[in-house]
Protein backbone atom coordinates (compact mmCIF):
# COMPACT_ATOMS: atom_id res chain seq x y z
CA UNK A 1 0.00 0.00 0.00
CA UNK A 2 2.85 2.47 0.59
CA UNK A 3 4.97 1.38 -2.14
CA UNK A 4 1.92 1.86 -4.41
CA UNK A 5 1.32 5.58 -2.94
CA UNK A 6 4.92 6.40 -3.59
CA UNK A 7 4.68 5.23 -6.89
CA UNK A 8 1.73 7.58 -7.68
CA UNK A 9 3.36 10.18 -6.06
CA UNK A 10 6.46 9.66 -8.16
CA UNK A 11 4.37 9.53 -11.29
CA UNK A 12 3.01 12.67 -10.30
CA UNK A 13 5.74 14.51 -9.82
CA UNK A 14 7.31 13.20 -12.63
CA UNK A 15 4.18 13.89 -15.43
CA UNK A 16 4.14 17.57 -13.45
CA UNK A 17 8.11 18.03 -14.50
CA UNK A 18 7.41 16.96 -17.94
CA UNK A 19 4.43 18.99 -18.47
CA UNK A 20 6.59 21.97 -16.99
CA UNK A 21 9.59 21.51 -19.76
CA UNK A 22 6.94 20.44 -22.41
CA UNK A 23 5.54 23.95 -21.94
CA UNK A 24 8.86 26.09 -21.88
CA UNK A 25 9.55 24.15 -24.85
CA UNK A 26 6.30 25.27 -26.25
CA UNK A 27 6.24 28.73 -25.36
CA UNK A 28 9.61 29.50 -27.30
CA UNK A 29 9.22 31.93 -29.77
CA UNK A 30 9.25 30.46 -33.52
CA UNK A 31 12.57 31.28 -35.22
CA UNK A 32 11.94 33.95 -38.12
CA UNK A 33 12.48 32.75 -41.68
CA UNK A 34 15.49 33.62 -43.94
CA UNK A 35 13.37 36.77 -44.81
CA UNK A 36 14.70 38.42 -42.53
CA UNK A 37 18.52 37.61 -42.50
CA UNK A 38 21.03 40.58 -43.12
CA UNK A 39 22.40 40.89 -46.41
CA UNK A 40 25.95 41.28 -47.15
CA UNK A 41 27.24 44.81 -47.91
CA UNK A 42 24.51 47.25 -47.03
CA UNK A 43 23.10 49.96 -48.61
CA UNK A 44 24.94 53.22 -47.17
CA UNK A 45 21.81 55.58 -46.85
CA UNK A 46 18.99 54.80 -44.01
CA UNK A 47 15.79 53.75 -45.38
CA UNK A 48 16.70 51.98 -48.23
CA UNK A 49 14.21 49.45 -49.79
CA UNK A 50 16.21 45.68 -49.56
CA UNK A 51 13.52 43.48 -49.98
CA UNK A 52 9.76 43.12 -50.74
CA UNK A 53 7.32 39.92 -50.09
CA UNK A 54 3.42 40.25 -50.58
CA UNK A 55 2.09 39.15 -46.96
CA UNK A 56 -1.18 37.86 -45.90
CA UNK A 57 -1.47 35.97 -42.61
CA UNK A 58 -4.35 38.32 -41.15
CA UNK A 59 -4.82 40.76 -43.31
CA UNK A 60 -8.28 42.03 -43.51
CA UNK A 61 -10.60 42.03 -46.22
CA UNK A 62 -9.70 44.60 -48.65
CA UNK A 63 -6.70 44.88 -47.95
CA UNK A 64 -3.16 43.96 -49.55
CA UNK A 65 -0.09 44.05 -47.39
CA UNK A 66 3.51 42.96 -47.73
CA UNK A 67 6.17 42.18 -45.20
CA UNK A 68 9.36 44.45 -46.21
CA UNK A 69 13.30 44.55 -45.02
CA UNK A 70 15.37 47.95 -44.94
CA UNK A 71 17.74 49.60 -43.65
CA UNK A 72 17.93 51.82 -40.88
CA UNK A 73 20.96 53.68 -38.30
CA UNK A 74 21.92 51.58 -35.29
CA UNK A 75 22.59 52.46 -31.81
CA UNK A 76 26.45 53.16 -32.35
CA UNK A 77 25.69 54.74 -36.02
CA UNK A 78 26.29 52.19 -38.01
CA UNK A 79 24.13 50.79 -40.43
CA UNK A 80 21.59 47.76 -40.14
CA UNK A 81 18.60 46.77 -41.09
CA UNK A 82 15.04 46.30 -39.53
CA UNK A 83 11.45 44.71 -40.94
CA UNK A 84 7.90 46.00 -41.07
CA UNK A 85 4.50 45.02 -42.37
CA UNK A 86 2.66 48.17 -45.35
CA UNK A 87 -0.69 47.24 -45.92
CA UNK A 88 -3.84 49.48 -47.63
CA UNK A 89 -6.85 49.08 -49.38
CA UNK A 90 -6.91 46.67 -52.43
CA UNK A 91 -8.88 49.24 -54.21
CA UNK A 92 -7.73 50.83 -57.34
CA UNK A 93 -5.59 54.22 -55.99
CA UNK A 94 -5.88 56.92 -58.13
CA UNK A 95 -4.53 59.88 -55.49
CA UNK A 96 -1.68 59.55 -53.47
CA UNK A 97 -2.49 58.27 -50.07
CA UNK A 98 -0.95 59.51 -47.01
CA UNK A 99 0.62 56.84 -44.16
CA UNK A 100 0.07 56.15 -40.90
CA UNK A 101 3.07 54.71 -39.55
CA UNK A 102 2.37 52.62 -36.50
CA UNK A 103 4.78 51.79 -33.82
CA UNK A 104 3.74 48.53 -32.00
CA UNK A 105 3.46 47.26 -27.86
CA UNK A 106 5.53 45.59 -26.01
CA UNK A 107 5.42 42.04 -28.02
CA UNK A 108 8.81 40.66 -26.45
CA UNK A 109 12.82 41.02 -26.99
CA UNK A 110 13.42 38.16 -28.98
CA UNK A 111 13.30 37.97 -32.55
CA UNK A 112 10.66 35.83 -32.85
CA UNK A 113 8.35 38.24 -30.78
CA UNK A 114 8.26 41.09 -34.04
CA UNK A 115 4.31 41.24 -35.39
CA UNK A 116 5.25 40.04 -38.58
CA UNK A 117 6.01 36.71 -37.11
CA UNK A 118 3.49 36.46 -34.66
CA UNK A 119 0.44 34.44 -35.28
CA UNK A 120 -2.23 38.00 -35.33
CA UNK A 121 0.61 40.97 -36.50
CA UNK A 122 -2.81 43.23 -36.27
CA UNK A 123 -2.97 42.79 -32.08
CA UNK A 124 -3.76 45.60 -30.09
CA UNK A 125 -3.90 47.84 -34.03
CA UNK A 126 -6.74 50.54 -33.26
CA UNK A 127 -9.12 51.32 -36.24
CA UNK A 128 -7.55 48.93 -38.47
CA UNK A 129 -11.07 48.97 -40.22
CA UNK A 130 -11.43 52.57 -40.68
CA UNK A 131 -8.12 53.07 -41.83
CA UNK A 132 -8.29 50.57 -44.67
CA UNK A 133 -11.65 52.40 -45.43
CA UNK A 134 -9.88 55.38 -45.31
CA UNK A 135 -7.07 54.14 -48.38
CA UNK A 136 -4.07 55.37 -46.34
CA UNK A 137 -1.35 53.33 -45.97
CA UNK A 138 -0.43 51.49 -43.20
CA UNK A 139 3.54 50.94 -42.23
CA UNK A 140 4.39 49.15 -39.03
CA UNK A 141 8.18 48.40 -38.31
CA UNK A 142 9.00 45.37 -36.17
CA UNK A 143 11.69 47.48 -34.39
CA UNK A 144 15.85 46.40 -34.88
CA UNK A 145 16.23 43.29 -33.17
CA UNK A 146 12.38 42.41 -33.80
CA UNK A 147 12.51 39.63 -36.72
CA UNK A 148 16.05 40.39 -37.01
CA UNK A 149 19.00 39.70 -35.25
CA UNK A 150 21.43 42.16 -33.04
CA UNK A 151 19.01 42.08 -30.10
CA UNK A 152 16.00 44.76 -29.34
CA UNK A 153 17.04 48.24 -27.82
CA UNK A 154 13.42 48.19 -25.70
CA UNK A 155 12.48 51.49 -24.55
CA UNK A 156 15.56 53.06 -26.10
CA UNK A 157 13.91 55.95 -28.22
CA UNK A 158 16.20 56.81 -30.55
CA UNK A 159 16.18 53.44 -31.91
CA UNK A 160 12.69 53.20 -32.47
CA UNK A 161 12.35 56.66 -33.56
CA UNK A 162 14.70 55.75 -36.14
CA UNK A 163 13.09 52.50 -37.43
CA UNK A 164 9.94 54.23 -37.21
CA UNK A 165 10.91 56.89 -39.77
CA UNK A 166 13.09 54.38 -41.93
CA UNK A 167 9.95 52.14 -42.48
CA UNK A 168 7.99 54.57 -44.10
CA UNK A 169 11.14 56.14 -46.27
CA UNK A 170 11.30 52.60 -47.44
CA UNK A 171 7.84 51.81 -47.73
CA UNK A 172 7.50 54.21 -50.48
CA UNK A 173 9.48 52.72 -52.74
CA UNK A 174 7.53 49.55 -52.84
CA UNK A 175 6.29 49.46 -56.70
CA UNK A 176 3.00 50.84 -57.25
CA UNK A 177 2.13 51.85 -54.25
CA UNK A 178 1.77 55.65 -54.68
CA UNK A 179 2.23 57.43 -51.02
CA UNK A 180 1.89 60.95 -50.75
CA UNK A 181 4.37 63.28 -48.68
CA UNK A 182 2.43 63.38 -45.26
CA UNK A 183 2.86 60.58 -42.13
CA UNK A 184 0.69 60.91 -39.01
CA UNK A 185 2.28 58.51 -35.96
CA UNK A 186 0.54 56.28 -33.84
CA UNK A 187 1.80 54.29 -31.31
CA UNK A 188 0.26 52.41 -28.52
CA UNK A 189 2.27 51.49 -25.00
CA UNK A 190 5.71 50.98 -25.87
CA UNK A 191 4.71 52.09 -29.34
CA UNK A 192 3.40 55.12 -27.51
CA UNK A 193 6.93 55.93 -26.01
CA UNK A 194 7.84 54.96 -29.50
CA UNK A 195 5.52 57.06 -31.00
CA UNK A 196 6.98 60.64 -29.00
CA UNK A 197 10.07 59.68 -29.98
CA UNK A 198 9.43 60.09 -33.51
CA UNK A 199 8.10 63.40 -33.80
CA UNK A 200 11.19 64.43 -31.28
CA UNK A 201 13.75 62.98 -34.02
CA UNK A 202 11.82 63.85 -37.20
CA UNK A 203 13.13 67.10 -38.25
CA UNK A 204 16.15 66.29 -37.76
CA UNK A 205 16.96 62.97 -39.15
CA UNK A 206 14.04 62.73 -41.19
CA UNK A 207 12.86 65.43 -42.44
CA UNK A 208 11.63 63.98 -45.74
CA UNK A 209 9.09 62.00 -43.84
CA UNK A 210 6.79 64.90 -43.67
CA UNK A 211 5.40 63.81 -39.94
CA UNK A 212 2.11 65.86 -39.58
CA UNK A 213 0.65 64.43 -36.16
CA UNK A 214 2.31 62.02 -33.50
CA UNK A 215 -0.95 60.45 -31.13
CA UNK A 216 0.72 58.46 -27.99
CA UNK A 217 -1.60 55.93 -26.83
CA UNK A 218 -1.36 55.26 -22.97
CA UNK A 219 2.05 55.68 -23.84
CA UNK A 220 4.92 54.62 -21.59
CA UNK A 221 5.94 58.26 -20.76
CA UNK A 222 7.95 59.09 -17.65
CA UNK A 223 9.79 55.51 -17.40
CA UNK A 224 11.30 55.80 -14.57
CA UNK A 225 8.34 56.53 -12.49
CA UNK A 226 6.43 54.02 -14.41
CA UNK A 227 9.28 51.20 -13.40
CA UNK A 228 9.22 52.07 -9.87
CA UNK A 229 5.23 52.47 -8.95
CA UNK A 230 4.71 49.39 -11.69
CA UNK A 231 7.76 46.94 -10.27
CA UNK A 232 5.72 44.61 -8.38
CA UNK A 233 2.91 44.01 -10.65
CA UNK A 234 2.81 40.88 -13.19
CA UNK A 235 3.21 43.00 -16.08
CA UNK A 236 5.38 44.83 -14.42
CA UNK A 237 7.73 42.22 -13.60
CA UNK A 238 7.92 41.15 -17.10
CA UNK A 239 8.43 44.25 -18.66
CA UNK A 240 11.05 45.02 -15.94
CA UNK A 241 13.31 41.61 -17.19
CA UNK A 242 12.85 43.13 -20.59
CA UNK A 243 13.99 46.44 -20.16
CA UNK A 244 16.94 45.10 -17.57
CA UNK A 245 17.91 42.28 -20.35
CA UNK A 246 17.83 45.30 -23.45
CA UNK A 247 19.50 47.99 -21.27
CA UNK A 248 22.28 46.15 -20.18
CA UNK A 249 23.08 44.84 -23.95
CA UNK A 250 22.23 48.47 -25.29
CA UNK A 251 23.37 50.95 -22.97
CA UNK A 252 27.12 51.07 -21.62
CA UNK A 253 27.90 51.33 -17.91
CA UNK A 254 24.42 49.59 -16.42
CA UNK A 255 25.76 46.77 -13.93
CA UNK A 256 22.75 44.93 -13.88
CA UNK A 257 24.41 42.49 -10.94
CA UNK A 258 23.58 45.79 -8.80
CA UNK A 259 20.13 45.72 -9.36
CA UNK A 260 18.94 41.97 -9.94
CA UNK A 261 20.53 39.23 -7.62
CA UNK A 262 22.07 35.78 -8.82
CA UNK A 263 18.88 33.70 -8.37
CA UNK A 264 16.21 36.33 -9.60
CA UNK A 265 18.55 36.43 -13.56
CA UNK A 266 18.38 33.17 -14.09
CA UNK A 267 14.16 33.88 -14.40
CA UNK A 268 14.88 37.10 -15.94
CA UNK A 269 16.75 36.09 -18.65
CA UNK A 270 14.12 33.49 -18.87
CA UNK A 271 11.06 35.57 -19.17
CA UNK A 272 13.20 38.29 -21.42
CA UNK A 273 13.97 35.01 -23.96
CA UNK A 274 10.01 34.75 -24.33
CA UNK A 275 7.12 37.20 -25.76
CA UNK A 276 4.46 38.79 -24.30
CA UNK A 277 1.73 37.44 -27.05
CA UNK A 278 -0.50 35.11 -27.06
CA UNK A 279 -0.41 31.69 -25.05
CA UNK A 280 3.48 31.68 -24.81
CA UNK A 281 3.16 34.63 -22.74
CA UNK A 282 0.94 32.53 -19.89
CA UNK A 283 4.44 30.59 -18.87
CA UNK A 284 6.05 34.00 -18.65
CA UNK A 285 3.23 34.88 -16.24
CA UNK A 286 3.57 31.76 -13.82
CA UNK A 287 6.76 32.30 -13.67
CA UNK A 288 6.45 36.00 -12.19
CA UNK A 289 5.01 34.10 -9.06
CA UNK A 290 8.79 32.49 -8.57
CA UNK A 291 10.03 35.88 -8.21
CA UNK A 292 9.99 38.40 -5.02
CA UNK A 293 7.07 40.20 -4.38
CA UNK A 294 8.07 43.47 -4.80
CA UNK A 295 9.91 43.08 -8.11
CA UNK A 296 13.16 41.81 -9.48
CA UNK A 297 15.24 44.83 -8.70
CA UNK A 298 17.88 44.66 -5.07
CA UNK A 299 17.47 48.57 -5.69
CA UNK A 300 14.88 51.10 -6.93
CA UNK A 301 15.31 51.40 -10.85
CA UNK A 302 15.14 54.82 -10.70
CA UNK A 303 18.95 55.15 -9.26
CA UNK A 304 22.28 54.73 -10.09
CA UNK A 305 23.06 54.13 -14.19
CA UNK A 306 19.23 52.54 -14.43
CA UNK A 307 17.85 55.40 -13.37
CA UNK A 308 19.70 58.23 -15.59
CA UNK A 309 19.24 55.66 -18.84
CA UNK A 310 15.35 55.68 -17.64
CA UNK A 311 15.56 59.33 -17.42
CA UNK A 312 17.89 59.83 -20.83
CA UNK A 313 14.88 57.93 -22.60
CA UNK A 314 11.55 59.87 -21.17
CA UNK A 315 10.40 61.47 -23.87
CA UNK A 316 10.74 65.01 -23.02
CA UNK A 317 11.82 67.22 -26.13
CA UNK A 318 9.12 69.08 -27.53
CA UNK A 319 7.65 68.24 -30.95
CA UNK A 320 6.92 70.34 -33.53
CA UNK A 321 3.85 68.32 -35.11
CA UNK A 322 0.84 68.36 -33.14
CA UNK A 323 0.50 65.87 -30.40
CA UNK A 324 -2.36 63.67 -29.26
CA UNK A 325 -2.48 61.63 -26.52
CA UNK A 326 -4.71 59.08 -25.33
CA UNK A 327 -5.05 57.18 -21.23
CA UNK A 328 -7.68 54.92 -20.20
CA UNK A 329 -8.86 55.92 -16.54
CA UNK A 330 -8.97 52.04 -15.60
CA UNK A 331 -5.30 51.40 -17.02
CA UNK A 332 -3.50 49.49 -14.59
CA UNK A 333 -0.54 49.00 -16.66
CA UNK A 334 0.28 52.87 -17.66
CA UNK A 335 -1.21 54.84 -14.54
CA UNK A 336 -3.31 57.31 -15.47
CA UNK A 337 -1.71 60.21 -12.71
CA UNK A 338 1.91 59.47 -13.83
CA UNK A 339 0.36 60.05 -17.81
CA UNK A 340 -1.46 62.97 -15.83
CA UNK A 341 1.82 64.83 -14.55
CA UNK A 342 3.68 63.77 -17.16
CA UNK A 343 1.14 65.90 -19.82
CA UNK A 344 0.79 68.31 -17.13
CA UNK A 345 4.81 68.91 -17.32
CA UNK A 346 5.08 68.64 -20.95
CA UNK A 347 2.55 71.39 -21.39
CA UNK A 348 4.06 73.53 -18.77
CA UNK A 349 7.40 73.24 -21.04
CA UNK A 350 5.79 74.74 -24.16
CA UNK A 351 4.17 71.72 -25.80
CA UNK A 352 1.25 71.77 -27.21
CA UNK A 353 -1.29 68.47 -26.68
CA UNK A 354 -4.96 67.53 -27.75
CA UNK A 355 -5.22 64.92 -24.11
CA UNK A 356 -8.05 62.63 -23.69
CA UNK A 357 -8.94 60.22 -20.93
CA UNK A 358 -11.37 57.78 -21.47
CA UNK A 359 -13.08 56.65 -17.93
CA UNK A 360 -14.01 53.16 -18.90
CA UNK A 361 -10.85 51.99 -20.80
CA UNK A 362 -8.41 50.12 -19.81
CA UNK A 363 -4.50 49.39 -21.20
CA UNK A 364 -6.10 47.03 -23.82
CA UNK A 365 -9.50 48.04 -24.64
CA UNK A 366 -8.56 51.58 -25.23
CA UNK A 367 -7.30 50.26 -28.21
CA UNK A 368 -10.18 48.16 -29.18
CA UNK A 369 -12.10 48.35 -31.83
CA UNK A 370 -15.32 49.77 -29.76
CA UNK A 371 -13.42 51.80 -28.11
CA UNK A 372 -14.80 55.72 -27.90
CA UNK A 373 -10.81 56.55 -28.96
CA UNK A 374 -11.31 54.80 -32.59
CA UNK A 375 -13.67 57.14 -33.67
CA UNK A 376 -11.41 60.38 -32.04
CA UNK A 377 -8.27 58.83 -33.41
CA UNK A 378 -9.64 58.29 -37.26
CA UNK A 379 -11.33 61.82 -37.13
CA UNK A 380 -7.49 63.51 -35.70
CA UNK A 381 -5.66 62.12 -37.50
CA UNK A 382 -8.27 63.08 -40.33
CA UNK A 383 -8.02 66.43 -39.60
CA UNK A 384 -3.49 66.27 -39.68
CA UNK A 385 -3.91 65.08 -43.44
CA UNK A 386 -6.45 67.83 -44.22
CA UNK A 387 -4.25 70.59 -42.38
CA UNK A 388 -6.55 71.69 -40.11
CA UNK A 389 -5.84 73.30 -36.93
CA UNK A 390 -4.86 70.75 -34.10
CA UNK A 391 -6.83 70.75 -31.18
CA UNK A 392 -4.76 72.00 -27.49
CA UNK A 393 -5.94 70.80 -24.29
CA UNK A 394 -3.44 73.13 -22.31
CA UNK A 395 -5.21 73.39 -20.19
CA UNK A 396 -8.29 72.32 -20.17
CA UNK A 397 -8.44 68.04 -20.33
CA UNK A 398 -11.32 66.35 -21.86
CA UNK A 399 -12.74 63.30 -20.36
CA UNK A 400 -14.64 60.98 -22.60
Amino acid sequence: MVATARRIIVGLVLTLVLGTLIGWWLSKPATPDAFYLTPPNLPAKPGTLIRTERFARAVPQGAIAWRILYTTTGANGAQTVASAIVMTSGERQDAPRPIVAWAHGTTGIAPGCAPSVLADPFQNVPAVDQLIHEKWIYVATDYVGLGTSGGHAYLVGEDAARAVLDSVRAARHINGLNAAAQTVVWGHSQGGHSALWTGIRAPTYAPDVNVAGVAALAPASDLPTLFTEGKSSTFGKIVSAYLTTAYAKAIPGIDMPSYVSPGTQVLVDDIAARCAAGAAALFSVAETLLLPRDGIFMRPPAEGPLGAALRANTPRDLIEAPVFIAQGESDNLVFPDIQAAYVVAQCAAGQSIDYRTYTDEDHISLVAPESPLTADLVTWTRERFQGAPAPNACPPLHEH
